[in-house]
């Protein structure tokens, strides 16, 4: 079951996903954000950690796509067409070092350590 679904998400394997991302990429190129961009800190606390771990000029960005696509929503505007087509929505600088905080995190629970963080509602 597991294949047959990652066969129905793969972009490469099927129309749909496809479809899909080619729609998101659109949505996402107007307003200058790329998809790791829309990770929330305060959700999930491994991409909190994922976060500070990161180079501060990458995190600087990051803001900074984030404010500017706050502001084009506020104004109701996209950017300019020579713009949308500089960006590159689907370019990851999350994934990896998520996925190696979500691994400590899994190595220290199967130890029996405690947790370095605690979840608590913001």
């Amino acid at each position: 079951m597991s294949s047959f679904l990652h066969s129905f998400l793969d972009p490469k394997k099927s129309w749909l996903a496809a479809l899909h991302m080619k729609s998101l990429s659109k949505r996402l190129r107007k307003y200058g954000l790329r998809y790791d961009d829309l990770y929330d800190p305060y959700y999930d606390l491994d991409i909190k950690e994922a976060l500070n771990r990161l180079p501060r000029e990458i995190v600087d960005a990051r803001n900074q796509r984030l404010k500017r696509a706050m502001d084009l929503s506020m104004k109701h505007e996209y950017l300019p067409e020579n713009l949308q087509q500089m960006q590159t929505p689907f370019r990851s600088y999350l994934q990896d070092i998520l996925a190696l905080v979500k691994k400590e995190r899994a190595e220290r629970e199967a130890l029996g350590a405690l947790p370095l963080y605690q979840r608590t509602i913001p």
